[in-house]
């Protein structure tokens, strides 16, 4: 039984909700009437309203997202038609802003904007006295705004992080044995990129260094190896992206990953000489590119030095063993499909491990809304509400685009095709061009660009790639992609070929590897 339960709808099973662990944290006196239940977006409401039942809350907390927000809104509108009488919070991103307009909202008691880990508890405690007092403002920088025929809306100061309280001792053995481990040492961004929250979120603020490294000793200890750091922009103050680094650097040895979201033009030679010193497959930065385009970056209010980016990168793949996930976004106001184009085979001779091709999101709040009339910015009204089509691409266009980052996810992203992807532009003037070739043929041929089978993609792409290359080479180098990952049974389709034997090809993989490596080092 608890007073109290803290729940949200997660993407995937192995995720784990930071924010719910930090409402929990910060609970005070409470904390041990509170429990966190975290679910699955694919799971049924009947089933999750039976969960929460079962402990026979007063109060339900439920964290909202763009993922999660309409199977969110099934679960409160069920939940309060059989239980009318419990007292439902929601907070996170997608109802902080905009939140009049949201049918979510209308079901919900109350609603909490911002960061919610001291304003949460504040008000269960006026909740949970009797008579409750949460109609009252809970503290002077809060404001509530009452509705009659409404939720309250309590929108939160922003805390001193001086005042909150970590949430690591709150991953259990099983979520470090299962889910992902997320952690932060800052909050906030200095950019004002349009088509972002965390442009709305300035200052950067930084939670104590010392007191944090206590923290992440404490979950090595645990047995954790495995930390994605949700900092918006980890390098950009260098004495704390310092010592973390050599936190971890020191503790290498137990076998560790670690992921950063990273600015791409800001990397100095103070970080430069730790990054080198990570052995191949430890470091994993995040680094959003999103456009090449100096006027678009203008329109939208981001500021990126593209000579410093590409110097970066050729660093990181030249000198270092960092795995590099770069983003890049199309259907930004003035962004041509020529001028994504260029700026994706820019990106490609730069060699990252993954290019991340999204699709721009109107995300609540974000100021990029002010190029709606001018550049024509259609926008789905479901989540993620995707652009749909703009002044500059058209709908089918837009979704041809739409296919084709799919299908480079497919290809090229999954790490199925190491090797045999690049044939697809080999010898061509444009990566881009040649993939969305690609790409039309692969939909074509299938009709669909969801349920493929590795088998069945293995397979198109020796036929795609056969048109125009020697059809021994093109099989052998499937191949090689094929028995990298530990596969040993030979597809139909390559069944008349006479390619090395699995146990071969995987032995003279390693050794490539092996001198890859030593060469990094």
């Amino acid at each position: 039984m608890a007073d109290i339960v803290l729940a949200t709808l997660n993407a995937r099973f192995w995720h784990s909700s930071f924010g719910l662990r930090y409402l929990l944290a910060n609970m005070g006196e409470l904390a041990p009437a509170t429990v966190i239940q975290e679910f699955g977006v694919n799971d049924r409401p009947v089933d999750i309203i039976s969960t929460i039942l079962a402990a026979q809350p007063r109060i339900v907390g439920i964290g909202v997202y763009i993922w999660n927000v309409e199977a969110t809104t099934h679960l409160v509108a069920d939940l309060k038609r059989v239980r009318p009488d419990i007292c439902v919070v929601l907070g996170g991103p997608e109802v902080s802003y905009e939140t009049e307009a949201q049918s979510i909202v209308g079901l919900a008691d109350y609603v909490i904007t911002g960061e919610a880990d001291m304003e949460f508890a504040a008000l269960c405690r006026r909740l949970l006295t009797d008579p409750p007092e949460a109609t009252l403002p809970l503290c002077d920088s809060s404001e509530a705004l009452t509705d009659a025929a409404g939720p309250h809306v309590i929108h939160a100061a922003v805390p001193s992080l001086d005042e909150v309280r970590m949430p690591y001792d709150l991953y259990s053995d099983d979520d470090i044995a299962h889910r992902v481990i997320y952690v932060e040492v800052s909050r906030g961004c200095p950019f004002t990129c349009e088509f972002c929250l965390s442009s709305l979120d300035i200052p950067v603020r930084l939670f104590d260094a010392d007191e944090f490294l206590k923290a992440m000793q404490s979950l090595l200890d645990r047995g954790v190896r495995s930390f994605k750091f949700v900092d918006r922009t980890f390098n950009l103050n260098m004495r704390v992206s310092r010592s973390i680094l050599q936190f971890f650097l020191d503790r290498c040895e137990l076998g560790l990953f670690l992921h950063f979201e990273m600015i791409p033009d800001r990397l100095p030679d103070s970080l430069r000489e730790l990054i080198v010193q990570f052995p191949q497959g430890v470091l994993q930065f995040e680094i959003g590119v999103q456009t090449f385009n100096q006027e678009v970056g203008e329109l939208i209010s981001r500021q990126q030095d593209n000579d410093k980016l590409i110097d970066n990168f050729r660093f990181l793949r030249q000198e270092s063993g960092v795995h590099i996930h770069a983003d890049l976004i199309i259907g930004l106001p003035g962004e041509t499909v020529e001028s994504f184009a260029a700026g994706f085979d820019r990106l490609v001779e730069l060699n990252p491990q993954e290019i991340q091709v999204g699709i721009l999101k109107r995300l609540k709040g974000t100021p990029v809304t002010r190029h709606d009339a001018a550049w024509q910015m259609v926008y789905s009204a479901q989540p993620p509400f995707e652009i749909l089509s703009n002044r500059l691409i058209d709908f089918e266009t837009m979704h041809r685009l739409r296919r084709f980052a799919r299908f480079w996810d497919l290809v090229a992203n999954s790490g199925n095709f190491v090797y045999s992807c690049p044939l697809i532009w080999q010898g061509r003037n444009s990566a881009f061009d040649s993939f969305l070739e690609f790409s039309d043929w692969l939909f074509d041929v299938e009709q669909r660009s969801f349920n493929i089978s590795l088998i069945q993609l293995a397979e198109r792409l020796f036929q795609s790639l056969s048109v125009h290359q020697p059809e021994e080479h093109v099989a052998a180098t499937i191949w090689r992609d094929y028995v990298s990952a530990g596969r040993k049974d030979k597809p139909h389709f390559l069944r008349g070929f006479d390619l090395m034997p699995p146990h071969e090809a995987v032995a003279k993989e390693s050794r490539q590897q092996s001198r890859q490596t030593r060469h990094v080092r």
